[in-house]
């Protein structure tokens, strides 16, 4: 069957193969929106948990909740929100989330 030139409809497999890795990566299990909000509010909340709150407080309180004494966990907190963030800035740019 001839389409008259049309393109055909583009599949979800398409979609795939034009998402860049970083992008599948960050939410290939993720496919509406509010979901990767969830989880960038997620990862912001556990990096300000991850700051080595001890070292600027204190105070018994702040060292038994707080139990992260050193800077390892927030130099890799940071750059795993700002990929989460990119890859949520390419998906809308690419309207590339799921309509249902």
């Amino acid at each position: 069957m001839s389409n008259n030139g049309a393109t055909p409809p583009e599949t979800s497999t398409d979609k795939a193969v034009k998402m860049p890795l970083w992008v599948l990566l960050a939410f290939s299990s993720i496919h509406k929106r509010k979901h990767a909000l969830i989880l960038i509010t997620a990862s912001v909340l556990f990096t300000l948990y991850c700051l080595p709150w001890p070292l600027f407080f204190d105070n018994k309180l702040v060292t038994t909740l707080f139990l992260i004494d050193d800077w390892s966990w927030v130099a890799m907190m940071v750059p795993i929100c700002i990929w989460y963030y990119l890859s949520l800035r390419w998906m809308d740019t690419n309207a590339a989330w799921e309509n249902s």
